[in-house]
């Protein structure tokens, strides 16, 4: 899917590592929220909350699930899952648009 419609988008940024990680917040009617972001190269370890899922747009990274004792690497069209109540680490080595669902 390549665009939303009968979103709220909330206007104020998130921001995260001094601007490095910034997203926007879509409300869907049913309730839903996804974010859409952007990622600079650096590493950052970010903390969740609800089910997560990733879909990189474009980019590559790496990331280092809970529990994973390796480094995954995630390029644009590919998505991946975070539990919960969790940690997970990303390495992105090129600009990275992405859409986070928030599953719970």
């Amino acid at each position: 899917m390549s665009e939303f419609s009968n979103v709220t988008v909330t206007k104020r940024a998130n921001l995260y590592f001094d601007g490095r990680v910034s997203s926007r917040t879509l409300s869907f009617p049913n309730g839903a929220i996804k974010t859409l972001g952007i990622m600079q190269p650096g590493e950052f370890e970010f903390t969740t909350h609800a089910r997560e899922e990733m879909e990189i747009l474009s980019g590559e990274l790496e990331v280092l699930l809970p529990d994973a004792e390796n480094w995954q690497r995630i390029v644009g069209g590919e998505t991946f899952e975070v539990p919960a109540e969790a940690r997970f680490s990303v390495r992105v080595f090129s600009l990275t648009d992405y859409c986070c669902s928030f599953l719970d």
